[in-house]
């Protein structure tokens, strides 16, 4: 099978040939890391103006003057990744490409979005921004200053030339290409911060509901203009953080009521073009797992191990025949740089998963932690490749 094949069998819910192989990718010091440990890297022409790779912190810098610059290799293209993400992202805020600095020193700077939030950012490390203060603190203050500029499609917010580009190139080295996106979850916290958005689920749902009603309908109108202008993956993507180490985030009859049925919905669209849909939320998911298959999402990620509840094996004999697992790998035991408990606890994971019939995306829980050393990492597909197949 070609990766492509692979994929879509699996996510038809049929068996492929064997596990197959995907990562989100590395933290931007990981691979500067990498790169004085043997990670490849090649020479790119950048005009002034343009960005360029850093290989002091991992970021990008702007170029100076015209030349070209050594870069990593593409994570995905390295290590031959089955699927490999091609865009789909498109600017959601409702004020477009409104980045205003509100403070700024050499190790951070804080910005405040389109949506009136600000959040403070690290410069030169990785690292969740931290919120700050948001301006979007009421339904009127939404419906006056918000809401209307999300009420048509505006062409200027998709840059469908270039993820057109990049769908081409990804179906010419065969894999399966994917389009991803925020939905109205996490556009939701990013506009009126965690503690307000907690306190309106409760005091006054109309308001979420017409805000997730609006970022439906503007997600389908600029993804239909993106599938038009663009081309069309062979899947998405919906990146939705629902929980944290504990539980889920909101209560799941809010969830249910407020917020799965949008998901279904936009799922229904994605699926009216063909497209299979998977989900990736963080945290102890497990108590929404009936619900996001209610809601037709056929994979799920990452399945983080940082708590014992989220167990993938004992995911995989429950909802087995209905779910694509992708992820679900300690990404911890790769920083242990032991090749001996590596070896042990991959073999361990995908005979475990193949036991019990999962379908399954080998990949960590976690983006790829600059405390893992490049040699272990290689090894560790090493490992996954000796115990694929089915």
């Amino acid at each position: 099978m070609t990766s492509r094949d692979r994929v879509s069998t699996l996510l038809s819910g049929r068996q492929a040939d064997c596990i197959g192989l995907f990562e989100h990718g590395a933290w931007p010091e990981t691979l500067a890391a990498w790169v004085h440990q043997g990670y490849p890297t090649r020479r790119v022409s950048k005009a002034a103006g343009d960005r360029r790779w850093n290989p002091e912190d991992g970021r990008s810098i702007p170029v100076t003057e015209d030349g070209s610059y050594p870069e990593p290799v593409p994570f995905h293209e390295h290590f031959e990744h089955d699927m490999v993400s091609v865009g789909g992202w498109f600017d959601m805020m409702p004020l477009r490409g409104r980045s205003e600095v509100v403070q700024e020193t050499e190790e951070w700077v804080i910005r405040r979005n389109g949506a009136g939030a600000a959040y403070k950012h690290w410069k030169h490390r990785s690292g969740t921004p931290g919120p700050v203060d948001f301006l979007m603190s009421g339904r009127e203050i939404w419906e006056r200053d918000y809401r209307p500029h999300l009420l048509a499609l505006d062409p200027a917010r998709v840059h469908a030339a270039g993820q057109a580009k990049s769908l081409r190139q990804g179906r010419a080295r065969g894999v399966w290409t994917f389009f991803g996106h925020l939905f109205i979850w996490e556009q939701l916290r990013q506009s009126l911060g965690d503690e307000s958005m907690y306190a309106h689920l409760v005091l006054d749902p109309g308001w979420i509901r017409d805000f997730n009603r609006v970022y439906t309908d503007f997600y389908k109108t600029h993804y239909a203009y993106l599938f038009e202008h663009g081309g069309v993956p062979d899947g998405v993507w919906i990146y939705e953080d629902l929980a944290y180490n504990s539980g889920l985030l909101a209560s799941p009859e809010k969830l249910r009521d407020l917020v799965f049925p949008f998901y279904r919905e936009i799922v229904d669209f994605f699926k009216g073009y063909g497209l299979p849909v998977i989900l990736h939320t963080d945290g102890n998911i497990g108590e929404a797992i009936p619900m996001i298959l209610e809601a037709g999402f056929v994979g799920l990620n990452p399945i983080e191990r940082k708590n014992p509840a989220n167990d993938p094996l004992r995911f995989a004999e429950q909802y087995g025949d209905r779910l694509v697992f992708i992820g679900g790998f300690d990404e911890r035991i790769l920083e242990t740089n032991d090749k001996a408990v590596i070896r042990r606890e991959i073999s361990s994971y995908l005979e475990g998963m193949k036991a019990r019939g999962a379908r399954l995306l080998f990949a960590t829980d976690h983006t790829i932690s600059s405390l893992v050393r490049y040699d272990s990492y290689r090894y560790g597909l090493d490992v996954y490749r000796a115990h694929r197949m089915y």
